[in-house]
């Protein structure tokens, strides 16, 4: 992960890379591109469209648990310009449990808090629940060290996934 996706820099950061590109065709003769390069015997890409949405995944065979999705967006610009926006990122069943994972920490955080501090109010003995708020955010930060360690085993097919997309639009 020498280089980060666009260049932007923020990209190397985040779990879901995103980008913005602008361009002076219409909208439908981008999404036709599309439609054309993903209709190739020769393309490799598994895709999906619905209107303006279009989602590419790697090949099942080289599918693995931490295997991207690229999910496009043609916007139509009212300065007779398109704009394509994509992410990047784990494919939503991945990115579903990360955020489920983070979401029952939290809770759990919350409520111990509100324990300790009821036991620590009332002069009860509360090690416990201080030790439970100091794992939690080392857990957290495990779990963001594991999403890049993700995207560092993803990230030859995001590269791949990324060069069909320009290659597809600036064809």
């Amino acid at each position: 992960m020498n280089k980060p996706i666009h260049g932007e820099e923020i990209n190397k950061i985040l779990l879901k890379p995103r980008f913005k590109m602008e361009f002076n065709e219409s909208q439908e003769d981008i999404l036709q591109k599309f439609k054309d390069n993903i209709n190739d015997v020769e393309c490799k890409y598994c895709s999906k469209q619905s209107g303006n949405l279009i989602f590419l995944d790697v090949p099942k065979v080289e599918s693995h648990f931490w295997s991207p999705q690229l999910q496009i967006e043609v916007i139509k610009n009212i300065e007779n310009k398109t704009i394509v926006k994509g992410i990047l990122g784990p494919k939503p069943q991945v990115w579903t449990f990360f955020m489920f994972i983070h979401f029952a920490l939290a809770l759990i955080f919350i409520i111990d808090f509100v324990l300790f501090y009821v036991k620590w109010s009332m002069d009860k003995d509360y090690q416990i629940y201080k030790g439970i708020l100091i794992v939690i955010p080392i857990i957290w930060i495990t779990m963001y060290f594991i999403g890049q360690y993700g995207k560092k085993m993803a990230y030859k097919q995001m590269l791949d996934l990324d060069n069909f997309l320009m290659r597809t639009l600036h064809k």
